[in-house]
């Protein structure tokens, strides 16, 4: 290969890793991280009728259920006795998929856990990796964490890019309501915690936003927290944020309604943050809802019996995702929905995916037959579009060596600049 040809492919690759934005003005979208497991195990996919669906299930995401977007998670080092249990995702397994659901023309929101298996409000565990010795208050050292999150970030981005994966959203953290990567409880992040206890959460968050912005700028950060049954505690969050100089884009809930309450709840909470946070749009990043086998109130920190509302049948889990779509439709500040595992789908073929099920997905765990609630999804996009109608833009005044049409002129121009005279010379 000669320079000429190193030149260019280098210029392009940089463009690939800068230019990957959302271009949908509503997001709507599945955390399919497991979608590839399942495939792998041979498993049938099925339609209402009990059909064989044939088409690539991503696609058919995309063509039936209208997905534009796929959310994916990521553990540093999974952990091989969770396996069974959903904690499969290493850097290869997204780069795979990621590159997949770039090539299918979707967005791609990348869930960083920064542990070796689930982060969420119970378990925010510092990676194996990451330290030597015994886990304490001091080992590792909160510098060495900064460092540790910034370079891990990085190099998992830039790894991406490289490999025409690049993120079009990034969530730093996932379910980071009371802080992440605890080696002692006094890590933890409470109303009640020190000052000191929030700097060192905010430090690692702004030094994973760092990372982001300089690796793939136009890419949005998401800062995740579960707090959507709490209005006043979740924007106490996002207060310690804005007051900490947190770098993000989007704010990331999660909503399940057995959890966090019944939807006058949730609304209470989308229209406190959009009274005190108006730039930032919200996304529902995580939502599910059972069509069988609903837990009992008081069980797995369930505190809610929400089945005389929405039965645990497949009626009803439609019944609630058209309530959702319904009541997201009337906050202008939700522009993103994911459904959570929609592609749960029984053990697999080969029973080695799930060691138990969850009876959330939008797949019958049974006859492997699709739930009627996957199509109800898009009323998100129909309904927003309805009661939020796009605005005709005002023309733009060209400027001059705008390439990429942003009104500006950035390295970005230059760049296409430069790869555009390199082929020329070919």
């Amino acid at each position: 290969m000669t320079l000429r040809k190193i030149s260019c492919t280098m210029v392009l690759a940089m463009l690939a890793s800068t230019f990957a934005f959302s271009q949908h003005r509503f997001t709507l979208g599945g955390d399919l991280s497991m979608l590839p497991q399942y495939e792998s195990a041979g498993t049938s996919y099925k339609n209402t009728k009990g059909r064989n669906i044939k088409v690539d299930m991503l696609e058919f995401f995309r063509d039936e259920a209208k997905m534009n977007a796929v959310r994916v998670r990521l553990f540093v080092t999974p952990n091989p006795d969770e396996a069974q249990n959903g904690v499969v995702q290493d850097l290869e397994y997204v780069k795979t998929f990621g590159k997949r659901i770039k090539d299918a023309g979707m967005d791609f929101l990348l869930d960083i856990h920064y542990s070796d298996t689930w982060a969420d409000p119970s378990n925010q565990l510092v990676p194996s990796s990451w330290y030597t010795g015994t886990l304490d208050r001091s080992n590792p050292t909160n510098a060495a964490l900064i460092d540790s999150v910034y370079s891990y970030t990085k190099r998992c981005l830039v790894y991406l890019s490289e490999n025409g994966a690049t993120p079009d959203f990034v969530q730093i953290g996932n379910e980071i309501s009371y802080g992440m990567l605890w080696r002692t409880a006094t890590d933890r992040c409470y109303s009640s915690s020190t000052t000191s206890t929030w700097l060192r959460f905010t430090n690692l968050l702004s030094s994973a936003a760092k990372a982001v912005r300089e690796v793939t700028p136009k890419a949005k950060i998401v800062l995740h927290i579960e707090r959507s049954g709490d209005a006043a505690a979740a924007k106490s969050f996002y207060q310690k944020m804005e007051t900490a100089g947190v770098d993000y884009d989007v704010i990331g809930l999660s909503y399940y309604p057995f959890w966090h309450g019944y939807l006058p709840t949730l609304s209470a909470t989308l229209t406190t943050l959009e009274e005190a946070f108006p730039t930032k749009p919200v996304h529902i990043v995580e939502t599910a809802y059972y069509y069988q086998s609903f837990p009992e109130a008081g069980s797995n920190g369930f505190t809610y019996n929400t089945t005389e509302t929405w039965p645990a049948t497949v009626a009803g889990q439609q019944a609630f995702i058209e309530d959702l779509c319904t009541e997201l439709a009337q906050h202008k500040n939700v522009k993103g929905l994911y459904y959570w595992f929609p592609e749960e789908n029984g053990n697999g073929a080969k029973a080695t995916v799930l060691r138990a099920w969850l009876n959330r997905g939008l797949f019958d765990n049974d006859s492997h037959k699709m739930n009627a609630g996957l199509l109800k999804l898009q009323n998100f996009l129909t309904e927003k579009e309805a009661n939020d109608p796009e605005e005709p833009e005002e023309p733009k005044e060209e400027v001059l060596g705008d390439l990429d049409g942003d009104g500006l002129v950035t390295v970005e121009d230059i760049a296409l600049l430069i790869a555009f005279y390199l082929e020329e010379a070919k």
